[in-house]
């Protein structure tokens, strides 16, 4: 299991908020630190936060001594979306605690997807519970609550509306794009994914928040909430990797370096490295599979081992779960010099 992180963090961002119920819909924090020991401390407490934890709404010249200027001149109010546009300053005092509310989880999820924490490594539970469903449009973040007026308001001024998802996370892309990386369908990459330089992620492919890659990777299936994906490994095209959202329980799911996880397969274990899973194959921890000694186990019991093919035999319908050799080809090099 990865350790969690216990080092704080702070950022200014733009938040908008809902003149309606109130609700913050997104956060926006363009430069987020992990660790205190960068803060401006002093600066920290003039804008009047008390440095511990939470967030704070701050103004003019206050922004402008954080580094966040521009910030501070994009706050306004859109009376179109109903939506109040304000700089704030957010600090995390302890990261393997629980999100405290939407500004908290929106540093945690931007933290993630800017690649300065790992998959695993900061604490998300209780996340949904932080965030409100948000109706995500053309033109920004708007609230469910009202909405039917919010698009007559828009028709009213002569402009359409489209809606892309009502959701609690936005896309990774409006808020961050990591450099080295490739997406074919930004819909499908979740705020909070993390992506290492040299990840594509073709059409098909989806990455949820807290889960990711490490290294070059192949993403053509579903990588869960949870789910670290090691350097060189791919994932084919409608794969599943089990997260701990999906039924995988509190075990985080892994996958080492140099895997292959067929088209249409599917893990609820960890992998360690070199390891494949044949196209079609769905290995669950309680699946029943025959080693190379002939034995039969529980797959849960080769859970985090390298160097392992999992298979089905054509003639017995028996998962077979065997020591291999040789390689599958690798990643093509071409393909991830992003």
């Amino acid at each position: 299991m990865t350790e969690l992180c216990k080092e704080g963090a702070w950022a200014v961002g733009l938040a908008s908020i809902s003149e309606v119920s109130g609700n913050v819909l997104e956060v926006f924090y363009p430069s987020p630190t992990l660790g205190l020991h960068g803060a401006p401390n002093e600066l920290i407490r003039a804008a009047g936060h008390d440095v511990s934890s939470g967030t704070v709404e701050i103004h003019g010249h206050h922004a402008a001594e954080l580094g966040a200027a521009e910030l501070g001149a994009a706050a306004r109010t859109d009376d179109l979306r109903g939506v109040r546009t304000v700089c704030v300053l957010t600090v995390i005092e302890d990261c393997s605690a629980p999100p405290a509310d939407a500004y908290d989880a929106y540093l945690r999820l931007q933290l993630s997807s800017h690649r300065l924490a790992p998959p695993g490594t900061l604490n998300f539970d209780g996340v949904f519970g932080t965030l409100a469903n948000v109706v995500w449009t053309d033109a920004g973040a708007c609230d469910v609550e009202g909405f039917t007026q919010t698009r007559m308001r828009f028709m009213a001024s002569g402009r359409s509306l489209q809606v892309r998802s009502v959701d609690k996370f936005p896309r990774m892309t409006d808020y961050v794009v990591p450099d080295g990386i490739r997406i074919a369908d930004a819909d499908r990459v979740r705020l909070g994914a993390h992506l290492a330089r040299g990840t594509t992620v073709m059409h098909e492919g989806f990455v949820n928040f807290n889960a990711g890659t490490l290294g070059e990777s192949m993403v053509e299936g579903r990588i869960s909430a949870g789910v670290c994906v090691g350097a060189g490994s791919d994932i084919g095209g409608g794969a599943s990797l089990m997260g701990t959202l999906s039924g995988g329980g509190t075990e985080q799911i892994s996958v080492g370096e140099g895997c292959l996880i067929g088209a249409n397969a599917g893990i609820g274990i960890s992998l360690g490295d070199n390891c494949i899973v044949e196209a079609g194959l769905y290995v669950t921890a309680g699946t029943i599979v025959t080693s190379s000694d002939g034995k039969q186990r529980k797959a849960r019991e080769l859970n985090g081992a390298s160097g392992i093919l999992f298979r089905r035999n054509s003639m017995t319908g028996a998962v077979e779960a065997i020591e291999r050799g040789g390689d599958w080809g690798e990643l093509n090099p071409d393909l991830h010099d992003n």
